[in-house]
C-alpha cells in the first residue's frame, strides 16, 4: 500500500482503526461514502440523548473493523479465505449503509417512494465497482448473499452479523444507555463456521442471550424511545406536509437536490437508467432537511409553519403510548378540537393529530437464525439451547400504540 493510504481512524468506540487496501481507502475518499459523514446514526435521538450525534460514517468504519477481527478469528480455527474473499467481505459490510437517504430510517420511503436503502447501497455499489475497474464484484455478491460461501454474507447481513455488534455497541456509547452494552468482543471470539453457516460455539451462549436482551431494551429506550418516536413522526409530518403543497403548486425554498425528489417521483429502476438521479440523491443529506425546516418555519402555510417551528424549537407534541389501540371515537374528537382550536379543517388537524403503532421484534428465528454450536458437534437454534430463559418469548414482536397531539391547545407560531 502505498504510505498516502497508510490511514489510521482513531475511533471512540474500537480506538484505532487501520485500513489495510489501498481500494478500502480509495472507497473511503469518495465523495458517495463522504455524504455519510452528513447523515446521523440515530436521527432526531438527539432530542433525547444529547450525546447522539454520531454518523452512519463512524458506524460503517466500526462495522468494518468488527468484520476484519471476524475473518481473523474464522481464518485461525481453519476455514480458508482467501485475501479478495476477505477485501471483498470488508468492502460489503463497509458500503452496506451507504444507500440510507437524510435521517436514515426515520424518512425512508417518505422522501422516495417504495424505494429501500439496501436497494440504492446496491446501486451505488455497481456504480463503484464501474469506477473501480470490477474490483467491487465479489463484494456486491457478498452483500447480495448470492456468493458460494454464505458465512460471509451472513457476517454483513444476519441476526447476529457485524453490523449489529457494532449499532448497537456504538449507539450505546454516544447515548449513554448502558443497557445496549454486549461483549461483542467474545461474541467474535466464538463465532465458527459449520455446513457454510455461521454458528456461535456453545461457551459464548451467555453472551448471546446478552446480546438480544440489550437489542430489545435499546429498541423501547433509544430506538423507539416515546419522544423520539414523537419527534420523528413530527418530521415526517411535515415532510409530507411540504410534499402536498408542492403538489398543489406552491413554491417552497429547498435546496436543488430536496425539491428534485419532491417534484420527481423517482423509482429504482431510475436509480439504475439515469445517472443523474444517483448523483442528485448523493448530494442529499440531513443539511437538506433542516435547512428546510428553517425556511419553512416562516412558510405561509400553518400547519408547516408550525410543525417546523416546534421541531426546530424542541416544542414537541404530546405523545401517550398504550398496549391497546386507541379508540377512533377518541381520537376524532382530538382532531375536532385541534381544528377549532387552530382554525383549520379536520382534515389539516390530521397532521397535528394522529395515532399508529411501533413494534419491538428482537430475535425472529423464522427470519433467520442465531445457531450454537455444542461440545458434540450439534447445531441448535439459540431458543433451544439457552436453559436461562426462555429465549423464545424474546422471539415473540410487541406491539404498542401512540397517539400524539400539540401540547398547551393555546401555542400559536
Amino acid at each position: 500500500m502505498a504510505n498516502n493510504k497508510r490511514k489510521i481512524f482513531n475511533d471512540p468506540v474500537h480506538g484505532f482503526i487501520t485500513i489495510p487496501y489501498e481500494l478500502i481507502f480509495d472507497i473511503i475518499e469518495h465523495p458517495y461514502f463522504q455524504r455519510i459523514r452528513r447523515i446521523q446514526q440515530l436521527a432526531l435521538s438527539t432530542y433525547v440523548y444529547p450525546g447522539a450525534n454520531h454518523t452512519r460514517f463512524h458506524h460503517a468504519l466500526g462495522a468494518f473493523h468488527l468484520m476484519r477481527k471476524a475473518i481473523s478469528i474464522l481464518k485461525i480455527k481453519g476455514h480458508e479465505i482467501t485475501e479478495q474473499e476477505e477485501l471483498s467481505a470488508l468492502v460489503a459490510i463497509l458500503l452496506h449503509d451507504i444507500g440510507h437517504g437524510p435521517f436514515s430510517h426515520t424518512l425512508e420511503n417518505i422522501i422516495i417512494k417504495d424505494v429501500k436503502h439496501e436497494e440504492i447501497s446496491r446501486i451505488y455499489m455497481h456504480r463503484l465497482n464501474e469506477h473501480f475497474g470490477g474490483k467491487l464484484t465479489m463484494a456486491i455478491e457478498i452483500f447480495q448473499g448470492t456468493y458460494h460461501k454464505k458465512f460471509l454474507h451472513q457476517l454483513v447481513s444476519s441476526q447476529l452479523d457485524v453490523d449489529r455488534l457494532d449499532y448497537l455497541t456504538r449507539d450505546s456509547f454516544f447515548t449513554g444507555v448502558n443497557e445496549g452494552v454486549i461483549s461483542y468482543d467474545r461474541i467474535i471470539e466464538m463465532m465458527n463456521v459449520s455446513d457454510d453457516e455461521l454458528v456461535i460455539e456453545q461457551k459464548g451462549i451467555y453472551s448471546i442471550e446478552n446480546f438480544i436482551i440489550a437489542r430489545r431494551l435499546m429498541y423501547w429506550q433509544v430506538y423507539l424511545h416515546k419522544t423520539v418516536v414523537c419527534v420523528e413522526e413530527m418530521l415526517i409530518k411535515a415532510i409530507k406536509r411540504a410534499q402536498e403543497l408542492i403538489a398543489k403548486g406552491v413554491i417552497l425554498d429547498a435546496s436543488p437536490a430536496l425539491n428534485y425528489f419532491f417534484t420527481h417521483p423517482v423509482t429504482a429502476r431510475d436509480f439504475i437508467e439515469d445517472k443523474d438521479v444517483l448523483e442528485l440523491y448523493s448530494r442529499l443529506d440531513d443539511m437538506d432537511i433542516m435547512s428546510a425546516l428553517k425556511y419553512w418555519r416562516h412558510a405561509d402555510d400553518f400547519i408547516l409553519r408550525f410543525l417546523c417551528a416546534s421541531i426546530l424549537d424542541r416544542r414537541l407534541f404530546k405523545i401517550q403510548m398504550s398496549n391497546a389501540p386507541y379508540d377512533h371515537d377518541a381520537v376524532e374528537k382530538i382532531v375536532a378540537q385541534a381544528a377549532a382550536e387552530y382554525k383549520i379543517s379536520k382534515e389539516d388537524a390530521r397532521y397535528l393529530v394522529w395515532t399508529d403503532s411501533t413494534s419491538n421484534h428482537a430475535y425472529n428465528p423464522a427470519e433467520d437464525r442465531i445457531n450454537i454450536l455444542t461440545s458434540d458437534g450439534r447445531v441448535t437454534d439459540i431458543a433451544n439451547a439457552s436453559d436461562q430463559f426462555n429465549t423464545s418469548n424474546l422471539s415473540e414482536p410487541v406491539v404498542r400504540y401512540y397517539l400524539c397531539y400539540p401540547k398547551g391547545m393555546g401555542l400559536a407560531v
